[in-house]
């Protein structure tokens, strides 16, 4: 199974071989471009979106600057607006539901590593070793239709956020909000249904 099949299904993989490596470089050069184009030149923008994402809908607004490290893993339907100096880890698929809003600062990441030591640190690694001395995997986070993510909003790996669900601003969602819920905090926990 090639690393990127590894990566999507949720499995320990290597960012660092050639194929994942080129996707990167790929997706980080069309970045660098879209933040560089004049907020007036929609065209070009919507262009270079096109060619980064996995899906974009109609009438999609991302300010920039704005960080992926893939782009073809994000999927966005349409009506979203996704504010200033939002950085989307996806190694695996991020998925933004139609009239979704997402507020400046907000980080989603779908790249993880086992917490202890003995875990995360590999241990047939040396400095002659090509890739990655850690283990890594990723898990797919979905936010849903009508969604409201507040500024500052950290999203961890496998989160899925149900339609109609607003989240409070600086809060850690790290386990699932179900629909129509207003939920905030550090860990997130839903407060009431809206």
């Amino acid at each position: 199974m090639s690393e990127l099949k590894k990566c999507l299904n949720e499995k320990d993989f290597n960012s660092s071989v050639p194929e994942l490596l080129e996707i990167i470089a790929q997706g980080r050069r069309l970045v660098q471009e879209y933040n560089q184009v004049p907020a007036t030149n929609s065209d070009l923008k919507q262009r270079i979106l096109k060619n980064l994402l996995g899906e974009l809908g109609h009438n999609v607004h991302i300010d920039t600057p704005f960080y992926c490290d893939y782009g073809r893993h994000i999927f966005i339907g349409n009506h979203v607006i996704i504010g200033m100096n939002c950085t989307f880890v996806d190694n695996n698929h991020i998925r933004i539901g139609d009239y979704t809003m997402i507020a400046p600062d907000v980080k989603l990441y779908t790249a993880t590593h086992p917490l202890a030591a003995a875990e995360r640190i590999r241990s047939d690694w040396d400095d002659r070793n090509s890739g990655n001395f850690y283990h890594t995997s990723a898990h797919p986070i979905a936010i849903g239709k009508k969604a409201w993510i507040g500024g500052g909003v950290t999203i961890l790996p496998g989160v899925t956020i149900g339609d109609e669900c607003v989240i409070g601003a600086g809060s850690v969602v790290n386990k699932d909000i179900p629909p129509g819920s207003l939920a905030a905090g550090n860990p997130c926990k839903v407060i009431r249904k809206l």
